[in-house]
């Protein structure tokens, strides 16, 4: 095998284990496009990068995460996820409901970014 195809084939290789195996949690359908939340969910951001928007997230219910000595983790397909710092959105919660952007990968689930519920 000559090094060019040798070389794109290592490329395609790390491509398919790094990149995103797609986001099966998304849903972006258009069933939120007129929501008066939109601007506020597409302009969200943790220190990980933007979170898509709300189509992209999901509401959780109180079962299914928890806080244990200051930091966070959701049960997603069955398994519990720790929720590295740096994804939690720090801003008020104007939807009022705790959410999650994962993101599935050849490594397993990895969470974009997390928003506490607002406790009320």
């Amino acid at each position: 095998m000559d090094r060019l195809k040798l070389s794109l084939m290592s490329t395609l290789l790390v491509a398919w284990f790094v990149l995103p195996a797609g986001n099966a949690f998304g849903r972006d359908d258009g069933r939120y496009a007129n929501s008066p939340l939109k601007p506020w969910f597409d302009s969200l951001r943790s220190h990980l990068g933007p979170c898509c928007s709300d189509a992209d997230g999901f509401a959780v219910s109180d079962p299914d995460w928890e806080s244990h000595n200051g930091h966070y983790r959701v049960r997603l397909d069955g398994q519990w996820v720790e929720v590295p710092d740096e994804a939690v959105i720090t801003e008020p919660n104007r939807a009022g409901r705790t959410m999650v952007w994962p993101v599935k990968t050849a490594f397993g689930i990895s969470i974009r970014c997390f928003m506490p519920g607002s406790m009320i």
